[in-house]
């Protein structure tokens, strides 16, 4: 079985007509690529890095590096899955570049001033919470923010992080009692 679903919007010729065009060097269709998920690609890496410059260093990076992983693309799995694992592990690279020089993340640092409004308190505290994620040991905080974060079945984290949807369920268990401690 091939997948080929581009974006799930256009019809499936459609987005095997583009993929097949980028495969032959058209650069047209590689700029239609990018510009169809630019802001896919970027709403990912800033869910993961929760840092915008970043964000945008490793959409670049996905953008720049897309010209040859195409080639890469084998048709098994949907080709918004592949892009998402693409980008996932050009987060990693940013990741283990910046480890040596990344700061601890306090886990739960938020003082909330009495004059903010409710909705401005509910951001941050969510914002704390997804800084605490990003503290989890990789498989967890994977399984969290694909499946929280980005809203995806536990089954489609699973295919993107290459492991059983059982294996996913268990990291989303941990997870939370990691959370429960941290918050």
């Amino acid at each position: 079985m091939q997948f080929v679903d581009l974006d799930i919007s256009k019809p499936v010729d459609e987005a095997a007509d583009l993929l097949a065009r980028v495969r032959a060097g058209d650069a047209r269709a590689f700029e239609q690529l990018i510009s169809e998920h630019y802001r896919f690609i970027y709403k990912t890496a800033f869910r993961w890095l929760g840092n915008k410059s970043d964000a945008e260093d490793v959409t670049q990076a996905v953008c720049m590096r897309l010209a040859d992983a195409i080639a890469r693309f084998d048709g098994r799995s949907k080709f918004t899955s592949w892009l998402y694992r693409v980008t996932l592990n050009a987060v990693r690279d940013l990741q283990r570049r910046n480890r040596r020089h990344a700061e601890r993340i306090e886990a739960v640092s938020a003082v909330v001033s009495e004059d903010l409004a409710p909705d401005q308190e509910d951001q941050l505290r969510v914002n704390d919470i997804w800084r605490v994620v990003r503290q989890l040991p990789e498989k967890q905080r994977n399984a969290v923010l694909l499946v929280f974060g980005e809203q995806l079945s536990q089954a489609e984290a699973a295919e993107i992080m290459g492991c059983k949807e059982v294996t996913v369920s268990w990291h989303i268990h941990n997870a939370r009692k990691s959370l429960r401690d941290l918050l």
